[in-house]
């Protein structure tokens, strides 16, 4: 099977597209202490220009953040805390396993523009993105970097990836969960068929103690193989990543597709569910700010 080329640098890194990604917001309810001043709620008290409690004064307190109208009132010092806000770290892991390079055009091109909309979004908003990448293994691309500068890099880097192997997302994620990482939002970007099947996906998520945001690339086949031209008689069905099956096409055995289909989709909404994180299905064939943006704009989305 012939694989399709990725997306150029000037496909990616359109200003139109980027300006549209202005409107979206990542939050989460509480980001880890120990990072940069920046945008993300936390539960740390100190620098800050959003009030959020007072406190009896003790020695060594900034004597500015006492409030002089409650001590005239009740003859007692306290203080004003003030919430911390810091940056959230964002780690964007973006599947290049052969299976998103086939197909006219393949699902890594949309792929990587959500992936390239997420990071100008947390990057837009002071946060500190790293870009990872999951084929045979997983590689860290880019890490830890700030600022919007960064987004022309995010995509000189992405125009650069091409297929890498088989998927092994189950083990990626895996592996994520064994490093000692600031506790923040993982991203996951793929179409999730792994060769370990959807249990192993599962069993891995559930290793991770970041947050989640899953965006699940599809097309309408998935659900219906009927939907794909001449899908009759006998074939040879390939995903890039092994050797091809022969079958011979029966309604028997689309109703058997359709019914594991089912199975997978619907174990991967319970992961979620279970695991308090957002899964968000695109469609490969439409835009994908729009399906984003229902999600993401105003960062209705709780994560």
């Amino acid at each position: 099977m012939t694989l399709q080329p990725g997306p150029t640098f000037e496909q990616l890194f359109d200003p139109v597209f980027l300006d549209r990604v202005n409107a979206f917001a990542l939050r989460i309810a509480a980001a880890q202490k120990g990072g940069r001043l920046a945008d993300q709620r936390t539960a740390a008290r100190g620098q800050g220009s959003d009030f959020a409690d007072f406190k009896p004064y003790v020695a060594g307190d900034d004597l500015r953040a006492i409030d002089w109208n409650i001590y005239s009132r009740l003859g007692k010092a306290f203080v004003r805390v003030f919430e911390e806000r810091q940056d959230l770290p964002v780690y964007l892991m973006l599947d290049v396993s052969r299976s998103m390079f086939v197909e006219t055009p393949p699902r890594i091109g949309p792929a990587m523009q959500a992936v390239l909309a997420l990071a100008a979004t947390a990057l837009g908003q002071h946060d500190a993105v790293s870009l990872l990448t999951v084929g045979d293994d997983m590689a860290t691309v880019l890490k830890s970097v700030s600022g919007k500068g960064a987004v022309l890099r995010i995509a000189q880097l992405l125009a650069e990836q091409g297929p890498a192997g088989n998927t092994a997302l189950a083990g990626a994620l895996t592996h994520l969960a064994s490093m000692r990482l600031r506790r923040g939002l993982v991203v996951v970007v793929s179409d999730f068929f792994d060769d370990d099947g959807v249990d192993g996906i599962v069993r891995a998520l559930g290793h991770l103690s970041h947050r989640l945001l899953l965006i699940q690339m599809t097309r309408a086949h998935d659900a219906d193989p009927m939907l794909l031209p001449d899908l009759q008689g006998e074939l040879t069905i390939e995903d890039g990543e092994r050797e091809g099956a022969s079958v011979t096409v029966t309604p028997d055995l689309i109703d058997l597709y359709r019914a594991a289909y089912r199975t997978f989709t619907d174990s991967l909404e319970a992961a979620a569910r279970a695991r308090g994180a957002t899964l968000i299905r695109l469609n490969a064939d439409r835009d994908v700010l729009d399906q984003l943006g229902a999600v993401l704009a105003g960062g209705s989305v709780s994560l």
